[in-house]
């Protein structure tokens, strides 16, 4: 791979103006399909094989006329303290209210309140249900200010109006802070360990081309593949950062070559032979990792997953082909300003001053690695336990900011209608081929009844065919209490001597039903996902290091790294640790995807950082060094690189933090958190502390193993040996790198 590498970086530097030219025609051709195509869909949610689904696909064959798709608005209104909404100018206002909502624009229907039973038992609050002809991504502003108008009028007559529901939904909008904040961070990274605008310039560069290409992509085919805009963020979030970092290693490792005496083209071409052979195996473990997520059988992960790794095989693509190309039009230019003259020169004054800080690193846990690797797996296992109280839930406005009008109007339907009031659970009864579908119905209503767990069970309401039964079962306690789920189960347990006495089938779904499968699909999902991307990621990693225990270690290393992550999430967003510093409304139960979303994202991340750390060794060592002097020339070219490509990432991903999204938001600090934890005490500590411990044997590799297992020649050993005609078996005498390379 190396020696195909090595020709096509030498190609691309030649006819850098036609790679140039292409990339850019690539990303104009899909910027203009983007600005062309539809508008991307809202995120929409789905669990394939799950009794929640099933009922709603169910009631969506049988019920149309109530699966619409429009918006829906609740408005919730109160009486002032010691009046009725049922005397006279409280009906008289919610009239003013009904008749206000009706006449907005695109409401399809509003309910009166008092023809709907929609008053609580005091007489003190009543609610409206708006639902509007289109859904809340085609609501217009008209529509909207309306919504306001309407509740602010009733407000100023002294009564207490809040709102909730989709049609409330901003449009969730990038600004684009994020990305320019983590580019702004970016690039005064690269100035700093480069020392050269120029070369600062091309990983951000080829980043933006990238992710451009990637993201546009997206947009291009989201009405056709139904890929929200959470979608394109995700991708947009990943993209940048791995892009960034792949073109870094390889801008770093031309300066190297350059400094070691080859000229512009012939180090272009070392330089993408080995770091990007590097490049391109790291980019396998991110794509296996995010493609894998199609395993958890969940479409809004799957679509999530697949568009991120294709943004990120862009990524690879333009690292490989615009990087060196880049390089050509740059030559000397990206080495600092002071060695352009004489790169070699400067590198041998460099070599007999101070050693550089990862080379002083390397060697201080080469003497001590025993406690370091102590120290580094304690901490991440305190930060880690916060993980033993992780719960997970669906978001709902029970977890919206206190101040909004959306989580008011849910706290006083809870207060007015009972805590089970936002939470009510649909019980489907399929009653086609029933003898007597009513007597069917009767006794769904009865026995569910009869658990005595239920507020309210209402009577059930058949379909024009007659062949389907709706009722609801409103809980006696909130959605995310235990004992709702609770009342689910029980209900569920009923299904099957009912089908068995009367042969309907009775499914049960609504918010907690939904969070319960949502669960267990994921529970079921875990231990296949770990396997299958651990498992192609070991294999991955050993035709990359000719090693088991290297992969072994990586591996065990990634899983501290996202259990300390996971920790970090919960005490922040769970617990409510610096939540006003990062700017959560609202701490409550982590998003139910969230945990294994964060292990297929960080786990391709944390190969990353392994694989261009431990190939560096990997190289030293098979041409020579010893276990110990492989450790220190890892560091010493590539500690400062790694170091600055993960902060490069974490800065990438903490801007992210700024979304009013609170998905986006945790999405973006548990990456964040999870580079922080992973590169600077897994990769930095861990790693060199057990290389350090099992000297050779870190290197060991079973011999019939290593004759089934092609030589995919990583390091570039091959490709050394036909560019120099050296004995890679024997030490090779290299000038040494000037600092800030």
């Amino acid at each position: 791979m190396a020696t195909f590498l090595y020709r096509l970086g030498r190609r691309a530097f030649r006819r850098r103006r036609l790679v140039a030219l292409l990339w850019v025609a690539v990303l104009m051709g899909v910027g203009v399909a983007a600005s062309t195509a539809p508008a991307p869909p809202a995120d929409s949610f789905s669990m394939p094989g799950t009794e929640s689904q099933k009922a709603f696909d169910l009631l969506d064959e049988r019920f149309p006329e109530a699966s619409a798709e429009g918006a829906q608005a609740r408005v919730v209104i109160r009486a002032p303290q010691g009046e009725k909404i049922s005397g006279t100018e409280g009906r008289a206002e919610v009239e003013k209210l009904v008749e206000a909502l009706g006449t907005s624009p695109q409401v399809a229907s509003v309910t009166d309140p008092f023809k709907a039973d929609s008053v609580s038992d005091d007489g003190t609050t009543a609610y409206a249900s708006v639902t509007y002809k289109v859904d809340s991504m085609e609501l217009t502003d008209k529509a909207r200010d309306a919504l306001t108008r309407a509740t602010d009028t009733a407000r100023h007559a002294g009564y207490t109006v809040e709102a909730g529901g989709d049609a409330l939904m901003a449009k969730q909008e990038m600004d684009g802070s994020a990305e320019m904040i983590g580019i702004g961070v970016a690039a005064v990274v690269l100035v700093l360990t480069f020392g050269s605008m120029v070369a600062a310039g091309m990983p951000l560069l080829s980043a933006i081309i990238g992710v451009g290409i990637g993201t546009s992509g997206i947009a291009a085919l989201g009405a056709a593949l139904d890929l929200s805009a959470t979608t394109s963020t995700l991708a947009m979030m990943i993209g940048l950062a791995v892009a960034i970092d792949y073109a870094l290693f390889i801008v770093s490792r031309y300066r190297t070559e350059i400094a070691e005496g080859r000229g512009p083209e012939e180090a272009a071409g070392r330089a993408v032979g080995t770091a990007g052979s590097a490049v391109v195996f790291a980019g396998l473990t991110v794509i296996v990792a995010l493609s894998g997520l199609a395993v958890v059988n969940l479409p809004v992960l799957t679509k999530m997953g697949l568009a991120a790794a294709a943004t990120v095989a862009v990524a690879v693509l333009i690292a490989l082909t615009m990087t060196p190309a880049l390089l050509g039009f740059a030559g000397k230019k990206a080495l600092r300003r002071k060695d352009r003259k004489n790169p070699v020169a400067a590198a041998r004054q460099t070599a007999g001053t101070k050693p550089k800080l990862g080379t002083r690193w390397a060697q201080f846990v080469l003497r001590r690695p025993l406690p370091v690797l102590i120290t580094a797996v304690l901490s991440l296992g305190v930060i880690a336990l916060p993980t033993t109280s992780l719960q997970l839930g669906l978001p709902d406005e029970g977890s919206s900011a206190p101040a909004s009008t959306q989580r008011k109007a849910y706290d006083m339907l809870s207060e007015s209608f009972g805590a089970g009031f936002n939470g009510p659970l649909t019980v489907t009864a399929d009653t086609k081929g029933v003898k007597d579908p009513k007597g069917a119905a009767e006794q769904v209503v009865g026995e569910i009844t009869d658990l005595g767990k239920a507020a309210a069970v209402t009577p059930a309401t058949f379909n024009e065919a007659g062949d389907t039964a709706v009722l609801t079962v409103v809980p006696k306690t909130g959605p995310s209490d235990h004992a709702t789920e609770e009342l689910v189960k029980s209900i569920r347990s009923l299904s099957g001597d009912i089908r068995a006495d009367t042969g309907a089938t009775m499914l049960v779904t609504g918010m907690t039903a939904m969070t319960i499968d949502f669960s267990q699909t994921l529970d079921n999902a875990l231990l296949p996902y770990l396997a299958l991307v651990v498992g192609l990621a070991f294999l991955l990693l050993m035709l990359v290091f000719r090693s088991v225990l290297v992969p072994l270690k990586a591996a065990l290393g990634f899983l501290l790294s996202v259990a300390a992550a996971l920790g970090a999430v919960v005490a922040v967003f769970q617990w409510g640790w610096l939540a006003d510093l990062l700017g959560v409304d609202q701490p409550g139960p982590i998003m139910s995807m969230m945990p294994i979303f964060l292990i297929g994202v960080v786990f391709g991340l944390a190969m990353d950082y392994e694989v261009f750390l431990v190939t560096r060794m990997r190289e030293a060592y098979v041409q020579g060094a010893s276990p110990a002097e492989a450790v220190t020339t890892g560091f010493t070219h590539g500690g400062r690189v790694v170091a600055a490509a993960a902060i490069i990432m974490i800065s990438v991903f903490s801007g992210f933090i700024m979304e009013d999204d609170q998905m986006i938001k945790m999405m973006g600090f548990g990456l964040a958190i999870a580079v922080l934890f992973d590169a600077f005490v897994v990769r930095m500590a861990i790693v060199p502390a057990v290389l350090a411990l099992f000297d050779e044997k870190a290197w060991w590799l079973p011999k019939w193993l290593d004759y089934v297992l092609p030589d995919v020649d990583v390091e570039g050993e091959k490709l050394h040996k036909q560019l120099d005609g050296a004995d890679v078996s024997a030490p090779q005498e290299r000038t040494p790198a000037p600092a800030g390379i």
